[in-house]
């Protein structure tokens, strides 16, 4: 099965932007590719974890790096064979520093490894630069076929 890449774009921007936690954040789809997607989380103030700082909170962090690696998942799945649902199975996240104050937060994700059960996925986070991140996350997530399916 072959997806164009507009058909793809258009899954993800209503992955990203229609589940309604990712909706509730405001998540905004930069761009996606198959096995890549990389989501941003406009900076707000309810979103913040501390008025004192202006930073996103980490939860806020965590849920952008968990929804980015599902849209590197159901990227490379929509160019093979259509897709499937996920569930996070493991999701390891280091945290490096806080981001800066009143910043988005831009997040990418790969999915690297692909088995029939099981996809492992690498992504990070980062305010300014992707060179400096604020999180890196190690991720396993459990695939389910349709009915049927390969």
């Amino acid at each position: 099965m072959t997806i164009t890449p507009e058909a793809l774009r258009e899954m993800a921007r209503h992955m990203v932007e229609t589940v309604p936690q990712a909706s509730a954040l405001g998540f905004k789809l930069v761009d996606v590719q198959p096995n890549h997607g990389s989501i941003l989380a406009p900076w707000r103030a309810d979103l913040v974890g501390d008025p004192d700082t202006g930073v996103i909170a980490g939860g806020v962090v965590t849920a952008l790096l968990d929804h980015c690696c599902g849209l590197a998942i159901t990227s490379g799945s929509m160019s093979e064979g259509g897709p499937f649902s996920t569930a996070t199975l493991d999701l390891r996240i280091d945290y490096m520093r806080p981001a800066t104050p009143r910043a988005d937060i831009t997040a990418q994700a790969h999915c690297y490894k692909r088995t029939r059960t099981i996809a492992f996925v690498r992504a990070q986070a980062w305010d300014v630069s992707p060179a400096d991140p604020i999180a890196t996350a190690q991720a396993a997530f459990v695939l389910k076929r349709p009915e049927g399916g390969a």
